[in-house]
């Protein structure tokens, strides 16, 4: 058998509570801010509904009845909840909880977003946060089917319904031996690459595509001593003398340095274009506006 179910307003255990708690109708009404014939209404209201008196009062003494008291603690406890979960949803709509699903380059992550993430707590101590770390295409792939709120990475294709926002230019750099005769210029050419082992990124990241187009750029005919995998392994392999290769300078905290340096890279100097890609349509949580706040604010295009 179906249990019945009550149906009382807010304003009508609101208006319970604080009668029981003053033992005044007018003291109450003063407290909520409605008048006294109002509040008076409100708890005839509710007297009707559960069928039961919740106070016995005559024009000098109001007194809680035995229903009041069984109803005194659940009004309480609904009140409260429903304080508790409207404060919860006000921390939200201000961006200072939720959480936010960042989609980053495995370089760009490890060097921008831990630094974000800190600043942000320090004024939303509430908001969580996902971390996504993907080459380019799968990552703008986490952004347009909605898996990642933003991501860091290059520029996104014409074709695809990204926002792009620049972020930071990253510049490439010559990773070699610390004991090679180019560590000790201020510069290097791209046409080094032609002179010596070239250790090239897998196809399809987004260091690939860079190095590419300037060997393009240059006319330069290369072919790879070897690709590797990952930032770390590229590392390794020019640590173990196997050859040379050109990274951005954020890519450079995933590499051990040590026996390693860095060269600037010149004729010409490239960079990669870092920006905050975001799905054009989508309406973002409110800590994902905050925490690409954080970001222009650390690293934007106007920062300083």
């Amino acid at each position: 058998m179906a249990s019945s179910r009550i149906d009382l307003s807010l304003p009508q255990l609101e208006a319970f509570v604080q009668v029981a708690a003053s033992g005044s109708f007018r003291a109450a009404a003063a407290q909520i801010g409605v008048s006294q014939p109002a509040l008076s209404r409100s708890i005839g209201a509710a007297e009707r509904t559960l069928g039961a008196r919740l106070f016995d009062r005559d024009t000098r003494h109001v007194a809680i009845t035995a229903a009041g008291r069984e109803l005194l603690p659940v009004a309480q406890r609904i009140l409260r909840d429903f304080d508790s979960a409207f404060s919860e949803l006000g921390e939200f709509m201000q961006g200072r909880s939720g959480r936010v699903t960042v989609a980053s380059l495995p370089s760009v992550g490890a060097a921008l977003v831990p630094q974000a993430m800190v600043a942000l707590r320090r004024t939303h101590p509430a908001a969580g946060f996902t971390l996504i770390e993907a080459p380019a295409e799968a990552l703008l792939a986490a952004v347009e089917e909605g898996r990642a709120d933003l991501g860091l990475s290059v520029r996104p294709a014409p074709q695809q319904r990204l926002r792009y926002q620049p972020l930071l230019d990253d510049p490439m750099v010559l990773l070699c031996r610390a004991d090679d005769p180019l560590a000790a210029r201020a510069s290097v050419p791209w046409s080094v690459f032609a002179q010596r082992p070239f250790i090239a990124s897998a196809l399809h990241s987004s260091i690939r595509t860079l190095t590419d187009a300037v060997f393009v750029q240059k006319r330069m005919a290369l072919r790879a001593a070897l690709e590797y995998p990952s930032v770390t392994a590229c590392g390794a392999l020019v640590a173990a003398g196997i050859g040379i290769a050109a990274l951005p300078r954020l890519a450079l905290g995933l590499v051990s340095m040590e026996g390693l340096t860095t060269v600037p890279l010149a004729r010409p100097q490239a960079s990669r274009a870092i920006g905050i890609v975001t799905r054009i349509g989508r309406t973002l949580p409110p800590v994902a506006h905050a925490f690409i706040a954080t970001l222009l604010a650390q690293h934007g295009p106007a920062r300083g």
